[in-house]
């Protein structure tokens, strides 16, 4: 039976970007097994609410499997199921029921100071294996570029994100008629009213952002989509992801599994989610850089594939610590 017996929790600063932030927590059963997770980006008062009650919740305490230990967020929740399929020499896959071995990915294109500059990008990524992009979209930057890709590949697959930057149907329905394949995040996630208006309309798949099994309901009862868009850092444990997909696939929907972006182990858990076999569109796991995350093999697709990694238990990765406490701007121990 499992019982932690030390923790630490890392908030790193990322070398990439606008130098995000990802907290890490680190478990240590008696054994010495060690599991990880992680947030990104936390809100801030996580830090010091897991400082105040992590160690009562988890150090000495027998548990048996994962969700035997709630409450204590996405990144305890990572780490209880690496630590517990480490144990058990299972990948986090299989654990949670992936059945895929390898998986199709799409890359996002942000947007672009010129249409030449933005085919020219899209150009670059189809050329090194992508057969399916996503083109962020806005008010304003939406039509003329999604002409501009769609007349220089007339077959490639195309999604785009609109960022929730909407607030009607009538701004996106001419788009439809680019032959796109999915509509993400159209609007704000508390109006499923609106995406059912937009789904009605539009021979494209919207795509629903949903943070729990309960919020994804009425979107299912209204048919107001047919695409779930799944981030596993945004939910509260595995087991209310792989809640949320088996009610999305019995409904008929499929699953667009996304990771954060952050230090490599949250897109880890997003590899695993989406070896599901209800994650039919293809993954965005192509973030962060390869050369700033603290795991190895670095998470990203290669020629537009991303290996589930099937030969190693939990999460599938080594963890560089010499590098996370490098980059740890502070940490604690229990």
């Amino acid at each position: 039976m499992p019982r932690v017996r030390e923790l630490e929790v890392f908030r790193l600063v990322l070398p990439y970007g606008r130098r995000p932030e990802s907290l890490l927590v680190r478990l240590t059963d008696h054994g010495g097994m060690t599991g990880w997770g992680e947030i990104v980006e936390p809100g801030p008062k996580l830090w010091s609410a897991l400082e105040e009650r992590l160690g009562r919740q988890l150090i000495g305490v027998d548990w048996e499997h994962p969700d035997q230990v709630p409450g204590g967020g996405p990144a305890v929740d990572m780490a209880l199921w690496d630590l517990w399929t480490r144990m058990r020499g299972v990948p986090l896959a299989h654990a949670i029921g992936g059945e895929r071995t390898s998986l199709m990915a799409t890359v996002r294109i942000s947007q672009d100071r010129s249409l030449d500059s933005l085919v020219a990008r899209v150009n670059q990524q189809v050329c090194g294996g992508y057969a399916h992009v996503t083109l962020d979209v806005r008010p304003g930057w939406d039509m003329e570029p999604l002409r501009a890709v769609r007349q220089a590949y007339p077959a490639l697959s195309l999604a785009l994100d609109c960022g929730a930057a909407y607030t009607s149907a009538e701004q996106l329905v001419a788009l439809d008629s680019y032959g796109v394949e999915v509509i993400e995040r159209p609007f704000a996630i508390d109006d499923p009213y609106a995406y059912a208006d937009l789904q009605d309309q539009v021979n494209a798949a919207v795509a629903v952002e949903a943070r729990s099994a309960a919020e994804l309901a009425d979107y299912l009862t209204l048919r107001a989509g047919r695409v779930l868009l799944l981030r596993p850092a945004s939910f509260a444990s595995l087991s209310e992801v792989r809640r949320a997909h088996d009610r999305a696939v019995a409904a008929g929907w499929d699953i667009l599994c996304a990771g954060g972006h952050g230090a490599g182990l949250a897109r880890a858990a997003a590899v695993a989610v989406a070896s599901l076999p209800g994650c039919t569109v293809p993954c965005d796991v192509t973030q962060p850089p390869r050369n700033a995350q603290i795991v190895t093999p670095a998470v990203g697709a290669a020629g537009g594939v991303v290996a589930v990694p099937l030969t190693q238990s939990g999460l599938g990765h080594t963890i560089d610590e010499t590098r996370v406490r490098r980059l740890a701007k502070e940490s604690f121990r229990v």
